[in-house]
């Protein structure tokens, strides 16, 4: 191998040299400055049309020279979440289309391709997973793995030829994707539902294997509770492939408070499947064997957490930081740590920009360990299209869309020590052939593209590589644009061998480690005890409904769990207060909607949430009402004593005067210090009583509007967990969008209120 080596390094420099060394090169006729472009072109696209033989003749041999580039040795080590990974690796195992092409990508050219992946999934199927299991999020594994099933190992392991091994993983596809949303009978309901019964196509011991596996899930007593809910088969494999190593004797509450027994029984399930299956055995690798939740921090400064929700919560505003919040101390394989040491190539694959890659380089140690490797070529994958509610706003502009740039800052904020030493070239898609026509209907339907300003990503210290990386034929055929995993294993074969024999002098060097922060947390429950500690609380509080909500008690029970599941931001401990919900007809309500429209609200005298009647009949409705009186029990037993007095002048009516007088600190039963609740009041504008500290006013003037602070703390409370629940309170927070201007005070005062009062309730309120 390495006199080949030496042979083709020879070979490729001297023709570079002969097709260089004239002086109108023949590489002047491609388009492109970069030579690396030019030569990815060349490979991609062929030798242009009508050139001179010899000509024409030179740039084949320079194709023909890089096309045996050796590559089958070299170590690629690929970082990012499911889909943008897998699509590179492997193609998108879960398009039908995929099992007609399923031994393409970067595995074809570069066998010793290995992955690491995110962790903090936590929608669909995978979300399913987490409510039961102290494990990891495992959707993203199971995606990446069938994407790193390789021909060469199936026909090593099982002498398949290559129909055969084809027909083998368009089954494994099928068994793996398969979803069932009512609890299956038995295990034979399984094989037979989701097509494992049909034994003239699996090699016997995958079969074997997965039947075992699929068994395991009604015999192991820690794994019945998952078969009652919606899920994708692959995913409850990977679970019985990790739990069928754990002794029985290890019940899922030992578990989850002992993380350490899970460890190595999760990477050694994950790597018997995967080379049951004709992967490598470390084809596929999690970044941290502990369960980790996504945390997203708007610039207005409101903080989501749960990467589903941060994707279905759309604020407005542009991403400011991302955090992890891990359920214990952050665990890194050392198989990790080997793989990037010894790479040769490593990519950081397309995908969510914030939930992708941020939280794999967020993990302890291994943004460190990439940059102190100087030997490898890395490479960053841009995403092609803006994402909605990720990179569909600039934190530079925010009136404008993301251009690639934002994207290298957003990395440079979120990744600790920054992105010095993390990658030097970025890949983009080229669009230059793409008929117009295909732009304007991803822009029908919202996608628009991430705009290459390449001088300003140059000054970032990074170079920008436009490359058609997509699938011709698909766009033929389809219209559709998408990574292309040929395509793309090409253009990394055509960078290495520049990398190796052209621009061998910009290698970049070990980069120093940043002493910077890390931006995560280690206190965050394990997903599985809070939804535990959820069924708990619901089972113990009274549900009292009337005659005409179409819904039972046991219904709205379902309900309260989703929605307490889905906002995890919610701590439990916001629900001390509340003892039960009570339905009240609508024609009994008596509260007075003069100030508002707001059909909910908690009764501090019995603890109970009341709820009009009217509000059951839509669960986002109800999810509003909820929420709503919800925060306002975070105040709890706090007033005395509440009214409105007129201001009067000459016997006119000028306005009013709200009075609130505060119970003694004693008797109060409020979630809040004194010192807070004191804060809190005066960001509602409030005003103390220099006399009384338990006594507060609020001039209302003419006709003006007012919201108590009681009502105003719920629904602020509501937007903050979703700016979709509360309109007027988001009306009321535009304002900090607004560019002030000290010429009017007022609007300086109002804009620092509402910024005050957003702190307040991410640190004070959510304890973010």
């Amino acid at each position: 191998m390495q006199l080949h080596r030496k042979i083709h390094e020879a070979d490729l420099a001297r023709s570079l040299k002969q097709i260089g060394g004239k002086l109108l090169s023949p590489l002047d006729l491609l388009p492109h400055n970069d030579l690396r472009e030019k030569l990815v072109e060349l490979v991609l696209s062929g030798v242009p049309p009508g050139l001179p033989t010899e000509t024409a003749h030179g740039l084949q041999q320079l194709r023909d020279t890089l096309a045996r580039e050796p590559v089958e040795d070299l170590n690629v080590v690929v970082f990012g979440g499911g889909t943008g990974l897998s699509t590179i690796v492997g193609g998108d195992s879960r398009r039908s289309s995929w099992s007609k092409s399923p031994f393409s990508g970067l595995k074809s050219l570069f066998p010793r391709t290995r992955s690491i992946v995110c962790v903090t999934d936590d929608g669909g199927s995978t979300g399913e997973l987490l409510k039961d299991l102290p494990l990891i999020a495992l959707g993203d594994i199971r995606h990446v793995l069938l994407s790193s099933i390789q021909l060469s190992l199936l026909q090593e392991l099982y002498g398949l030829t290559e129909t055969e091994a084809t027909r083998t993983v368009a089954l494994l596809a099928t068994i793996f994707n398969y979803r069932f949303s009512t609890r299956p009978e038995n295990a034979q309901q399984i094989l037979r539902d989701c097509g494992l019964v049909e034994r003239n196509i699996l090699p016997k011991v995958i079969q074997e294997g997965l039947e075992k596996r699929i068994f395991h899930l009604f015999d192991d007593g820690r794994l019945h509770k998952t078969l009652s809910r919606p899920h994708c088969l692959g995913n409850l494999i990977l679970a019985a492939s990790i739990y069928k190593r754990i002794p029985d004797r290890y019940e899922n509450v030992r578990l989850a408070s002992e993380p350490m027994l899970v460890r190595k029984h999760l990477y050694r399930g994950i790597a018997e499947l995967s080379v049951l299956l004709g992967a490598d055995e470390l084809a596929v690798l999690p970044c941290t064997s502990v369960p980790a939740q996504l945390s997203l921090r708007y610039t207005n400064g409101a903080q989501v957490n749960g990467e589903y929700k941060s994707g279905h919560t759309h604020r407005g505003y542009p991403i400011d930081r991302v955090f992890v919040n891990f359920c214990g101390e952050p665990d890194v394989s050392s198989s990790v740590f080997d793989l990037i040491e010894n790479a040769d190539i490593m990519i950081m694959a397309p995908g969510s920009l914030y939930s992708s890659l941020i939280p794999v380089f967020q993990v302890p140690g291994i943004a460190e360990a990439v940059k102190k490797n100087g030997k490898a070529l890395k490479i960053l994958v841009s995403n092609l299209w803006v994402q909605t509610g990720e990179t569909d706003l600039s934190m530079v502009d925010p009136e404008r869309k993301f251009h690639l740039s934002d994207l290298l800052k957003a990395y440079e904020r979120n990744i600790p020590g920054g992105t010095h030493g993390l990658f030097d070239q970025v890949l983009c898609l080229s669009l230059k052939n793409v008929p117009a026509t295909v732009l304007q209907n991803y822009a029908v339907e919202g996608k628009i593209p991430i705009y290459l300003d390449r001088g300003k990503v140059r000054l970032q210290g990074i170079v920008p590589l436009e490359c058609g990386m997509y699938s011709p034929s698909v766009l033929l055929e389809h219209g559709v644009i998408r990574h292309d995993p040929e395509q793309f294993s090409l253009v990394v074969r055509t960078l290495w061998a520049t990398f190796r024999h052209v621009a061998s002098g910009s290698k970049s060097s070990p980069a120093l480690v940043s002493k910077r922060e890390y931006f995560f947390l280690t206190n965050c429950e394990l997903p599985s005890i809070r939804y535990s500690q959820i069924r708990e609380y619901l089972a113990g509080i009274s549900i009292e409904l009337g005659g005409q909500t179409g819904k039972d008690v046991e219904t709205i029970r379902e309900i309260l769990q989703r929605i307490l599941w889905n906002h995890k931001d919610i701590p439990l401990a916001h629900l001390q207060f509340v003892k039960g919900i009570q339905c009240i007809e609508t024609e009994e309500w008596k509260r007075n909607q003069s100030w508002d429209r707001v059909y909910s609200f908690f009764d501090p005298s019995d603890g109970l949430l009341k709820i009009r009647q009217d509000q059951f009949q839509v669960e986002s409705d109800f999810e509003v009402a909820f929420i709503v009186a919800l925060g306002q029990s975070l105040l709890g037993e706090y007033a005395h004593q509440k009214k409105m007095l007129p201001v009067l002048a000459d016997r006119t009516t000028l306005g009013k005067v709200y009075h609130l007088y505060l119970k003694p600190p004693a008797d109060r039963n409020c979630y809040f210090t004194i010192e807070d609740l004191s804060d809190y009041l005066a960001l509602a504008r409030m005003v103390q009583d220099p006399g009384d500290k338990n006594h507060y006013t609020r001039l209302i003037n003419g006709e003006e509007g007012f919201t108590p602070p009681g009502l105003l703390f719920g629904l602020t409370y509501a937007w903050y967990l979703d700016n979709r629940f509360a309109s007027h309170i988001e009306y009321k927070m535009a304002v900090i969008k607004v560019d002030h201007s000290d010429l009017i005070p007022e609007q300086v005062k109002m804009r620092s209120r509402r910024e005050k009062l957003i702190v307040f309730f991410r640190e004070v309120v959510f304890g973010h």
